[in-house]
């Protein structure tokens, strides 16, 4: 699905273990160790509790650009829900048409327009993959660059 190496260099260069990381995300080692191997998908919640401890970009998490770290703010869900609603207006895209995209159902994406959930990691990835777009942006994380060039 998509290159979530990243962690693994972001956890090495803080030189701190599995078990670290996992305690400061309270989540098990396992689970964190699941993640980092790339057996199961990290939640969008703990991939932005980690980008915060961090100070990483989820686009180099997402290996969609080199930019390891920039300044970054917080996750901000006022900027999220207008910023998924012009990307999917810019791509003359309707919620249908989005959720055939991502292999899910129009209801999802209303939820995510209407701010009732964050949008799935799974989803987030592939929007800024196949559009080129940085996940940073969309999550109202940064302002510039709205669109990669890797």
């Amino acid at each position: 699905m998509y290159n979530i190496n990243n962690l693994k260099k972001i956890r090495i260069n803080a030189n701190k273990n599995q078990e670290e990381v996992a305690k400061e995300l309270d989540v098990s080692r396992s689970s964190y160790a699941m993640w980092e191997s790339n057996n199961e998908i990290i939640p969008i919640k703990r991939l932005l509790d980690f980008c915060e401890l961090y100070q990483a970009s989820l686009d180099y998490i997402f290996n969609l650009t080199e930019k390891k770290y920039q300044q970054i703010k917080n996750f901000d869900k006022n900027k999220y829900i207008i910023r998924l609603k012009e990307f999917r207006k810019e791509n003359k895209l309707t919620q249908e048409k989005l959720a055939n995209v991502l292999n899910t159902n129009k209801s999802v994406i209303c939820g995510y327009e209407k701010g009732r959930y964050i949008i799935a990691t799974p989803f987030l990835y592939t929007i800024c993959k196949k559009y080129h777009i940085s996940a940073d942006y969309l999550l109202g994380k940064i302002d510039n660059p709205k669109y990669l060039n890797k």
